[in-house]
């Protein structure tokens, strides 16, 4: 069974504690504060007062501290706005005075180099709920760098395609999971996927293996 200590943990709740338990004890007969007690209350009392007095002028310190620091910043930044529009100075001055030095190479976006993979869930009838993720990240929904969505092309009915060329696109999606939807023919079809990520510049990578599942009615 635990114990609680019946003194308060906090110095100023134990403050009130003491103040409360020495002036009822004096009221107490037989029970009046001896003289180990009233020296140690006295140090207490005197020394509690001193930290409470440094605390209270060391959080103004630091108010003023951070205020201070806060307006030499505003007009830090105001400076250095000025040193980055001027066209005279030059990257090799910025990068010594500490400035971030604009980037201006812009970097061709490539063609994506990962597949796609898949995994196609049936439950629902007449529909194909595809998530996809790339094969180098599979527990992330996040696309490749560069890539704007992922194209998903099908082919409904047996034989299974030996071909891309026989497939017909179904959608550009930029988010997992695009769900396809089918009509009561399509019922116990078996329905063909690939798919490769689309590039912001409209270059495509390789295909994905081909996965399928039955349309379920």
């Amino acid at each position: 069974m635990s114990r609680i200590d019946y003194i308060p943990s906090s110095d100023s709740e134990f403050n009130d504690w003491l103040d409360n338990f020495t002036t009822t004890l004096s009221k107490t007969n037989g029970h009046d504060q001896d003289a180990a007690l009233a020296t140690a209350q006295s140090a207490w009392t005197s020394t509690f007062a001193d930290y409470k007095t440094k605390r209270a002028a060391s959080e103004a310190a630091r108010q003023a501290k951070d205020e201070a620091r806060q307006t030499l910043e505003t007009a830090v930044r105001a400076r250095a706005r000025a040193v980055q529009a001027d066209a005279s100075v030059s990257n090799a001055t910025r990068a010594a005075l500490g400035l971030t030095v604009r980037d201006e190479t812009r970097t061709a976006t490539q063609a994506p180099t990962t597949r796609p993979i898949a995994d196609i869930d049936t439950s629902q009838s007449l529909r194909h709920t595809i998530n996809f993720f790339d094969e180098q990240t599979p527990n992330s929904r996040r696309r490749p760098d560069g890539v704007r969505g992922c194209e998903l092309w099908v082919k409904v009915g047996d034989p299974a395609p030996a071909d891309p060329d026989e497939l017909r696109f179904l959608a550009l999606d930029s988010a997992t999971p695009y769900v396809a939807e089918y009509d009561g023919a399509d019922a116990g079809k078996i329905a063909y996927y690939r798919l490769r990520w689309s590039s912001t510049r409209g270059e495509v990578g390789p295909w994905s293996q081909m996965v399928s599942a039955t349309i379920t009615g």
